[in-house]
């Protein structure tokens, strides 16, 4: 079998820290091309990984014929049209998290998808990691009863990232906690209880710590060091409640607040036992049994998570069978956000 030739586009964190070493590891895949706006960061990616050519605008490569499938690693605000070029293109897409910045932008590339026939994935990771797996496959074997709530906390101490940067510019990033951390929580919910259908939505968004830049005080700043002269348009905390055709999930998510503690994790909770998971790490299981109760913990291998998701997406290229992250089935996530979004620019409840 010949290598799968991909192009990865936009050479910045998630490329060199997920996909791009995923795909180096993959004896079935050659990397061809390394894209950046930045040249230095294309050029940088060739050095380093001893491999394929650099280019500074991915328009120089859509008609090439050898690429096969591509990785599209930019910020939220260029997911949409560059997959929607590449797809109309002939190739194949993984598109990183979250699918785009608005429920109306993913419409037009889940369209895109059924108008070409090619696949668009979407980098929700947490559906290859193996502990998310194996609390599924609890679930769906009824060991949980009937899941009727899931709660998901995702805060943090003071740690906005970049501020007045990508992250906390609205026109890039789409929004701010919800889309950057609550996309991942929000989507594991939904994979674990079968993707159900959202009814309604209510929430409300806070932008209160960082609203004067220059007097925020932080933890940590992890995508890079401020600039004051940027913009700060985005949410730092969330909190809300959705209701599905499934479970009732409530959330409160929180790049910052003056609070010191980081809450990272969720509480599926079902008539005969609940899991608590710790998001990134492992699981318990709390139940009963012959009158006691039981508190059960896990040991299971673990493996990357990246490193999966990669690996499936070529096989899904190779093989054509459907994974979990497919767009026709990711939307939902995407117009959950949206509805909690909205609601909360009208503080109001959301049908759906």
């Amino acid at each position: 079998m010949s290598k799968l030739k991909v192009a990865v586009i936009g050479c910045g964190t998630i490329a060199n820290s997920a996909h791009i070493p995923a795909y180096i590891k993959n004896k079935n895949v050659e990397i061809k091309w390394f894209c950046d706006i930045i040249p230095e960061r294309a050029d940088a990616a060739v050095k380093k990984y001893g491999c394929g050519k650099a280019v500074y605008d991915y328009h120089e490569i859509l008609n090439d014929s050898d690429i096969d499938a591509v990785s599209v690693c930019t910020p939220n605000y260029a997911h949409a049209q560059i997959s929607i070029d590449f797809l109309k293109a002939g190739k194949d897409v993984l598109c990183e998290k979250p699918a785009a910045r608005t429920y109306e932008e993913a419409l037009t590339m889940l369209n895109a998808q059924k108008e070409t026939g090619r696949i668009l994935n979407i980098g929700v990771v947490n559906r290859f990691n193996n502990g998310v797996n194996k609390i599924k496959q609890l679930i769906d074997s009824g060991k949980l009863g009937e899941i009727y709530q899931v709660y998901v906390s995702f805060r943090s101490h003071r740690s906005i990232p970049g501020l007045g940067g990508a992250f906390t510019t609205k026109k890039v990033a789409g929004g701010g906690v919800l889309i950057d951390w609550g996309v991942h929580f929000l989507d594991i919910v939904m994979y674990c209880c079968g993707d159900p259908s959202p009814k309604t939505a209510s929430a409300e968004t806070f932008s209160k710590l960082a609203k004067n830049m220059q007097d925020y005080a932080y933890v940590n700043m992890w995508a890079g060091p401020p600039d004051y002269s940027g913009t700060y348009d985005v949410e730092e905390g969330i909190t809300g409640i959705i209701r599905t055709e499934g479970p009732i999930i409530t959330l409160n998510g929180a790049w910052a607040q003056n609070i010191g503690e980081n809450e990272m994790f969720i509480d599926f909770m079902g008539d005969k036992g609940g899991i608590r998971l710790f998001y990134g790490k492992s699981f318990i299981l709390y139940s009963t049994e012959n009158g006691m109760l039981t508190k059960t913990e896990f040991s299971y291998s673990q493996t990357d998570h990246f490193e999966n998701e990669i690996n499936a997406f070529v096989e899904c290229v190779n093989d054509r069978k459907k994974l979990p992250s497919a767009i026709d089935i990711n939307i939902k996530t995407s117009k959950l956000m949206q509805a909690l979004y909205d609601s909360a620019n009208m503080h109001k409840e959301v049908l759906l």
